[in-house]
């Protein structure tokens, strides 16, 4: 019968407690482990992040004064007439796992630039402006399908890591100390049950032997060392 506090105090509670919190630690020792490989793989992936993201930014800031001028100087018109038809292009993903963690990485992507000729517009028609403005955000596409990758997968390790750590922590701070403590407390009331027991019994067996014979009753010899006579 349980307690209020726990299991009751049984063998059988102590043995199963004890596997239990073996199995804890074991468990928060492979999610530890595998906080330190999640982390190691965002690092590994941070320092190419923040290199797109400079690129990125870098090439957004050609690309949209680029299309300004374009649509100043020509209108919306030739500016739209370089961007149809639209495009589905065929991207290559492969699909890995990192501890658990399924993560998708861009292995190829169609050339996004392409030539006038592959446009379907004459320059002469658009003009510079605007071939200019479609060549910058061709390219802005491009890179954007290269950062895409590394960004999906840094969010996917970085709420990975998140939930681990809740794990680790949840086991290590409360579930595990909470069966340290249930077993601590079984074998404690065990071991004061044993020492009462074990007294107990050794009452019990004083009072079955009886009092110690006299010496007369022993030997029929009298307190003065001689027999006695009738």
């Amino acid at each position: 019968m349980a307690t209020a506090r726990g299991p009751a105090p049984t063998r059988w509670n102590l043995l199963r407690t004890t596997r239990r919190l073996g199995r804890v630690r074991k468990g928060a020792e492979l999610l530890s482990r595998k906080r330190s490989a999640l982390v190691t793989e965002l690092f590994g992936l941070a320092r190419p992040a923040l290199e797109d993201r400079t690129r990125l930014a870098r090439r957004a800031a050609t690309a949209y004064p680029a299309l300004l001028r374009a649509l100043s100087a020509r209108g919306g018109a030739d500016a739209r007439a370089l961007g149809w038809p639209s495009r589905d292009p065929e991207i290559e993903i492969e699909l890995h796992e990192t501890w658990g963690v399924r993560v998708a990485e861009i292995l190829g992507a169609p050339g996004i630039r392409r030539t006038p000729f592959e446009r379907g517009v004459a320059p002469a028609c658009t003009g510079p402006s605007v071939a200019e403005a479609a060549d910058e955000f061709e390219d802005f596409v491009a890179l954007l399908l290269e950062a895409a990758s590394r960004e999906t997968q840094i969010r996917r390790l970085a709420r990975a890591l998140a939930r681990t750590s809740r794990q680790v922590n949840t086991l290590e701070q409360r579930v595990g100390p909470d069966l340290a403590r249930q077993a601590a407390e079984i074998r404690r009331t065990l071991e004061e049950r044993e020492r009462e027991d074990h007294l107990r019994l050794r009452r019990l067996g004083g009072k079955r032997r009886g009092p110690a014979p006299s010496l007369e009753e022993a030997g029929g010899v009298s307190p003065w060392g001689s027999p006695r006579t009738r």
